[in-house]
This record gives structure tokens, C-alpha cells and sequence, in this order.
């Protein structure tokens, strides 16, 4: 038996550790019971020793319990001789009175023997009626519950004071623990472990083969390990076996639709296991060798990486599956807001828009009443508007500031009127600074020949256009100029002006080219081509510039008369009106010109006598002497003046 220990004579606690049943004979039953082919193992039912131990009523402890229970002198004697009583002819019972004679030389009369599979265990029956009745008494227990201890206080609760059931004996007490023990431990898998005394003299190193040899024959081991050998060393039920290792077969990954044994089945069929490697039951699996569950545990330990990768996978899209979802349903959220905050603006803009409107509906229907809260809006919008569309389309010069002008409305008519006077001054402003010397000279003669020919000069409005110029001699006629008349006339002052122009003789007006040279001293008439000098005069010998309204480009210059006698210079130009400037300008003579509207100018021939100059309009320009011995000037009417 197990924990058994070895001595000759053993005593009531001893037989109190006899086993309930054989592990061998629970393995070997399981095979039976799953309907396995099973090789049979020859081993001891050590269940008939067990049931002579414990059975109810004829068991050596029931049959202990009772007779102490009984009336009257009780004794070890009459405990034995109840027992051989009770249980008179049991092949593994032997007493003094039914043993035979070779065995009562060994058995004492207070003995009786057990024969157990190991071997036979004799007991010795003094004091088991006193140790099966050792009772604590019910003052000591009330003393212990009431200690501080929490481990005495469970061991001795209080209830127990309170019952009125009479105490079990050591021996039913020790049975009810242990057969507690065996139905926990039925419901395990425990795995024993095998203590072996070496020697009884508890020296070390040293083995005493007997002792040892009949310790492994009473813990029953070599039954053990045959019905190992001959068994399978692994046993799982269904349940068990595929929560554990379903993952390695994609068809019972993650969960097993069907039955669990089809489970079974189809994941061993994965794992390529032989009929002779495992065994299916009704509810459980069997692995003959330990080999074949170390490759399925390998197996599973390789496949906890990729589970563990999947399963973080899985983690990972379900997280960013549920932050996307949250992401979604605020974004959803922000839109929906910010959609009503928008329809709310744009029902504020429209609403405004709309007032706005019929503002300006009823400001435009009372436009013309004075201003009032009707057409207060309509009239800023007008100002406003138009003071913008004048700002981009202001013209750029003076010269068209009249004509692009924008229309102002009624309301903005004198404001409009003093920003073009504002606007004229600015421009003018601008033209003058931006104005060089020479430039500037040259607008000062176009101002004083507005001042003088403007409404007065027929001819005026077609010279406006025409920019004034220092020459109008070509660039060959300047170099012989240069050469032939600077170069000579050293003395008489920078050079003004000089153009081309007919000078008509004092004397039957004979018509002869010649250039006008204006200098800083005088002027100067040269002879085209040779530029010999025929005439000149200072700029004080002049007492009149003469000019007449009609366009005819015909210029009389009064001179003082000198000694020669010569008379007034008669000449025409295409560029009448700027020769008359400049030599009134240049000579500071600009009050001596004057122009004639009689239709004639008289003029000075010399020595005494006096020439008369006719201007009348004509279908042709001709300047010609006439029949009466006078210079006749037609020139072209033109319309407008």
C-alpha cells in the first residue's frame, strides 16, 4: 500500500491509509469505458482490500464504530471478536482462530492479518477502541474557538458547539477526509510522486535492496508502469484539446462549427497523426506516445508567433478601425454644424441682401426728391459707385479731360465739377514738372499764340496740333548752314529758329525763296543753297508784326526806316503763326503783332512810297500781284471760323 510504512506491527492510523481504489485499475477502466482495443495488464484489484477496510456495516471501521458505539464493557477483545463475526471466512482476513498452523506461529491473539497485493500487514488490535473513541472534549473546544488565532478559530468554529449530534470517531472522521480527498482528486489529473527510503538506519549512501524491493512491490509500480506501457500517456477531452491546439488547422480556426469529435478528427487529420499514435473515445483523445504531443506542442509553441501577429493585426485594425469610426463620426458632426452655422449666414446675408435691395428699389423710385430716409441708401450707393468708376476711368491728358469726362448724376453735379477743376490743376501739375527747359520755352509760346491767334487766326486751330520746333531745315541744309553762315557770323548770338519761307519784293512783288535764320541779335534772310545773307535787321529795328485773320500764311515786319530805304519785309510760311510767336518772343516785341481784319495791310516800299496787301477767300490758296499793281492774298475759306 502506499505510504505504507514498514514495521511488523501497525495500528489503527495505519489501516485508516488504505486507498479507496488503484490508480491502475482507473486507467485500465477508462480504455474500457472509450471502447479501446486494449492489451490487458495482469494486476491486484486492490478494491477488495478497500471494501474490507471501508464497506458499510461489515467494514473492519464500521464494524470499530459500532462497537464503540455499544452499551456495556467494550473492549479490543470484543472489537475482534465482532469482526470475526462479521466478516468470518474473507480470503484476505486472517486471525489466530481461523489461521492455519504455520500462520498462528506469526499471529498473536490480539492480531489479525490483511493480505494486500504487496504482501500481508498484520495489526495489532491494543487501544483501537480508545484511539477510534479519543474525543475532544466540548470545554476545550469552547476554549480553542474562542482563541485570537484566525487558523484555530476555522479548525473550531463556534457552530459546532451548538450541535447536538454526538462527535464521529477518529475513524469516520479520517475515512469522510479521505474519501473527500478521492472525489477531488477525481475530478484532477494529479501526477504522484514516488518517495523511496534507501535504508532504515537513515545513513546516506547507502541502499538496502530489500527495503527498497519491497517498497516498489507495496506502492505497486511495476503494475504501473505496464499499464502505462500498454496505455496511452496522454488523455484530453474533446473540449480541452481543441480550445488548445485549434489554431493549428485553418479549418477549426478560430472556432469549430460542428461536432467536437468531427473537430478532433479533422484537426489530428491536419497534423498528419497515424492510427497507431492516437485513439478517439467518446468524450476524450488519446496520444499513445509523448513524442507525437511534443511535435503537436512544438507545433502550437511555433504557431504563438503567428498567432500573436494576427492577433496584433486584428487589435491594430480593430483600434484604428474604432478611431477611424470615432474620426468619421465627428467629422460628420463638425459638418453637420458647420453646415447649419453656414445655412444660418448665408439666411442672414440673404435676408440682408433682400432689405438691401428693396432699400435700393425705393431710394431709385425717389430719387429725385430731396434727400430724405427713402433714398438716403440709393443716394450713397450712387456717390459711391460713381466716385469708383471715375477713379478707374479718369482720363490721362488735359487735351481729352472734357471729352472722357464720366457723366455725373444729378445729385453730383457740382461735385463733379470741381473734382475736374481739381483734376485739371493736378494734371497740369504733373505736365509742368515733368517739363524739360526747352520743352517748357516751347509751351510758353503755344500759350502766348492761344493767347493772341485763338478766335482770331483762321488758321490757329490747325497749328495747334504742331509741335513747335527750333528748325525745319533738313540735316544737309543744317551742316552747309553750319559751315557756311555760324562759322562766318560768329557774332550774332546762338541760333532761335530757321525755316523756309517766300519773300515777295517791295517792288512788283516778285515771289523769291529764301531762309529765315532768328538768332539771339536779329534775323537773318539767306539765299538757299549758297546761304549768302541778303538781307538781316535787328531785333529793335521792328516797329510792327502784321498778320491777317483769314488761314492765308502771308507775315508783314515793319522795320524803322534806315538809310538804304529798303521798306517792310513781305513773307509767307506754312508756319505763319509759329514764326510770328518766336519773333515776337525772341525780339520781346509780342504787343506789336497785330491782326488785321479790315482785309488789307498797307506797308512802307521805300523812299516815300506805300504798297497795299489785299486778303479775301477764295475757292484756291494764290498770292499773286493784281491788276490795280497790289499784292492779292486768296486763301481757301475754312468752315467753322
Amino acid at each position: 500500500m502506499k505510504g505504507l510504512r514498514l514495521a511488523p506491527n501497525h495500528d489503527l492510523f495505519t489501516i485508516t491509509l488504505s486507498p479507496t481504489s488503484s490508480y491502475s485499475h482507473q486507467h485500465h477502466h477508462q480504455h474500457h469505458h472509450h471502447h479501446h482495443q486494449w492489451e490487458p495488464v495482469e494486476y491486484f484489484n486492490n478494491k477488495v482490500i478497500c471494501d474490507l477496510v471501508e464497506e458499510r456495516h461489515k467494514g473492519i471501521l464500521a464494524v470499530l464504530d459500532e462497537e464503540c458505539l455499544r452499551p456495556g464493557d467494550v473492549s479490543d477483545s470484543t472489537f475482534l471478536a465482532k469482526l470475526m463475526k462479521t466478516v468470518p471466512k474473507h480470503k484476505h482476513l486472517v486471525v489466530h482462530e481461523t489461521s492455519g498452523y504455520e500462520d498462528r506461529k506469526t499471529i498473536g491473539r490480539n492480531q489479525f492479518r490483511l493480505l494486500h497485493y504487496a504482501g500481508e500487514v498484520t495489526y495489532n488490535i491494543e487501544g483501537f477502541v480508545d484511539k477510534n473513541n479519543d474525543l475532544l472534549y466540548r470545554s476545550l473546544k469552547e476554549v480553542v474557538s474562542l482563541s485570537s488565532d484566525i487558523i484555530l478559530k476555522e479548525v473550531f468554529p463556534e457552530s459546532e458547539l451548538f450541535s447536538m449530534k454526538r462527535p464521529p470517531t477518529a475513524g469516520t472522521q479520517f475515512r469522510t477526509s479521505l474519501n473527500q480527498l478521492m472525489e477531488i482528486l477525481k475530478t484532477k489529473e494529479p501526477s504522484y510522486i514516488r518517495c523511496i527510503k534507501p535504508n532504515d538506519s537513515k545513513r546516506p549512501n547507502l541502499f538496502d535492496n530489500r527495503t527498497v524491493l519491497h517498497q516498489v512491490k507495496y506502492l505497486g509500480l511495476m503494475e504501473n508502469l505496464r499499464v502505462r506501457r500498454a496505455g496511452f500517456c496522454y488523455r484530453r477531452t474533446f473540449t480541452a484539446f481543441l480550445q488548445r491546439y485549434k489554431s493549428l488547422c485553418h479549418s477549426t480556426w478560430p472556432s469549430w462549427k460542428g461536432d467536437l469529435r468531427g473537430g478532433v478528427t479533422t484537426l489530428c487529420k491536419h497534423l498528419k497523426l497515424t492510427g497507431e499514435e492516437y485513439k478517439i473515445g467518446k468524450t476524450k483523445l488519446f496520444i499513445r506516445f509523448p513524442r507525437t504531443l511534443f511535435n503537436i506542442e512544438d507545433t502550437f509553441q511555433n504557431k504563438k508567433n503567428d498567432l500573436a501577429t494576427l492577433i496584433s493585426a486584428q487589435w491594430r485594425m480593430y483600434h484604428f478601425r474604432t478611431m477611424y469610426k470615432k474620426m468619421k463620426l465627428s467629422a460628420i458632426v463638425i459638418q453637420a454644424h458647420w453646415r447649419r452655422v453656414k445655412a444660418q449666414r448665408y439666411v442672414i446675408k440673404y435676408r440682408a441682401a433682400a432689405m438691401t435691395i428693396r432699400r435700393f428699389i425705393t431710394g431709385f423710385i425717389n430719387r429725385h426728391k430731396p434727400k430724405c430716409a427713402q433714398n438716403l441708401i440709393f443716394l450713397e450707393f450712387v456717390r459711391v459707385n460713381y466716385l469708383n468708376r471715375l477713379s478707374r476711368a479718369l482720363p490721362g491728358y488735359l487735351v481729352a479731360l472734357d471729352e472722357h469726362w464720366l457723366r455725373p448724376p444729378v445729385s453730383l453735379m457740382d461735385a463733379s465739377s470741381h473734382l475736374k477743376v481739381m483734376y485739371r490743376r493736378l494734371l497740369a501739375s504733373k505736365l509742368i514738372k515733368s517739363l524739360t527747359p526747352d520743352t517748357k520755352s516751347l509751351y510758353t509760346l503755344k500759350i502766348a499764340a492761344s493767347d493772341l491767334f485763338k478766335g482770331h487766326k483762321a488758321s490757329y486751330p490747325s497749328s495747334v496740333p504742331l509741335k513747335y520746333n527750333t528748325s525745319y531745315l533738313s540735316h544737309q541744309d543744317i551742316t552747309i548752314k553750319e559751315q557756311l553762315f555760324d562759322a562766318k557770323y560768329l557774332d550774332c548770338g546762338g541760333h532761335k529758329f530757321s525755316l523756309h519761307c517766300t519773300k515777295y519784293d517791295r517792288h512788283g512783288y516778285k515771289a523769291r525763296q529764301r531762309i529765315i535764320v532768328i538768332t539771339e541779335k536779329g534775323c537773318y534772310l539767306l539765299e538757299p543753297g549758297s546761304f549768302k545773307v541778303k538781307e538781316s535787321f535787328n531785333f529793335r529795328d521792328i516797329t510792327g508784326i502784321f498778320v491777317s485773320s483769314l488761314s492765308d500764311g502771308v507775315v508783314v515786319i515793319k522795320l524803322q526806316p534806315d538809310t538804304q530805304n529798303r521798306g517792310d519785309l513781305i513773307l509767307e510760311t506754312l508756319y505763319a503763326i509759329e514764326l510770328v510767336i518766336k519773333l515776337g518772343f525772341y525780339a520781346n516785341k509780342l504787343e506789336h503783332i497785330s491782326i488785321v481784319t479790315t482785309g488789307s495791310i498797307t506797308h512802307d516800299k521805300g523812299k516815300g512810297k506805300m504798297g497795299l496787301i489785299t486778303f479775301e477767300e477764295g475757292p484756291d490758296t494764290l498770292t499773286s500781284r493784281g491788276k490795280t499793281g497790289n499784292l492779292e492774298v486768296i486763301s481757301m475759306e475754312i468752315s467753322g471760323i
